[in-house]
């Protein structure tokens, strides 16, 4: 968990014996939980289609509109896009574009992975998918579709990016009861949490904050369980997941 936003999900839990916690890009922390290697990750929420796993109740990583931290930067129109450069640290973002340009053009442009540097990936290509932290501090003034807003546009719907989740029976009530405090425990210090990356710069605690409460949703509800099935339908539709999972959370019968 190496992202902001995560930070608040697992607030508290480096002091608590029961959890040993990991931090990394979500793309490799999936990796590690594919592998066995993991109880429990917060996984991009395209991974969940990829293994047999339950969801811990009641906790994501969500947007109900414009989002900040999921850019396209973009040359010129849209609909005119023919070569894309893909920040690949969140499998779910990529996903997400595809399926959203897949809607919006009606055609798939060329994609290339690439390191996430938005003006190296514009010589390159002609727009830019860049995630996370480096998406929150860029300052170019070059154009961006916010794809959390690109996809309440296109669907009406919640875009949940990523939550809880492992193998049925690897967590207890009481660990997702714990989970579930976490987050509530976060929620009630995003003041502190967002202080503690002013080492990006003045001012940017306030900014993160403004992002912790403005654009991203920690719950997991109706309308984002809605979203999240969407997404899956539209994802299994281009072949990008083997098919439409059911959701299945910890605790469930």
């Amino acid at each position: 968990m190496r992202y902001l936003n995560a930070v608040p999900l697992a607030y508290g839990l480096e002091g608590d014996p029961r959890f040993e916690i990991l931090r990394d890009v979500p793309s490799r922390v999936a990796d590690l939980l594919h592998a066995g290697a993991l109880d429990l990750a917060m996984i991009p929420s395209v991974e969940y289609a990829r293994g047999d796993y339950a969801i811990v109740p009641g906790v994501a990583i969500g947007s109900r509109g414009p989002v900040r931290s999921v850019n396209l930067y973009h040359h010129g129109a849209i609909e005119q896009l023919r070569r894309v450069a893909l920040d690949t640290s969140s499998r779910t973002s990529v996903a997400l574009l595809k399926t959203l340009l897949r809607e919006r053009l009606g055609r798939d442009p060329e994609y290339l992975e690439m390191a996430p540097s938005v003006p190296e990936m514009l010589e390159a290509a002609d727009a830019a998918l860049v995630i996370g932290d480096r998406a929150l501090d860029y300052v170019g003034d070059v154009p961006r579709l916010d794809l959390g807003a690109e996809w309440q546009r296109q669907t009406g719907l919640p875009f949940v990016y990523a939550f809880w989740a492992g193998p049925r029976g690897a967590v207890s009530a009481e660990d997702v009861a714990r989970l579930q405090q976490a987050l509530r425990a976060g929620l009630a210090n995003l003041a502190a949490i967002a202080a503690s990356y002013n080492g990006h710069g003045q001012g940017w605690g306030d900014r993160a904050q403004a992002y912790l409460r403005s654009n991203i949703v920690f719950c997991f509800g109706a309308a984002e369980a809605a979203g999240l099935r969407e997404f899956y339908r539209r994802c299994h539709a281009l072949g990008l997941i083997p098919e439409v999972p059911e959701l299945s959370f910890h605790g469930d019968p």
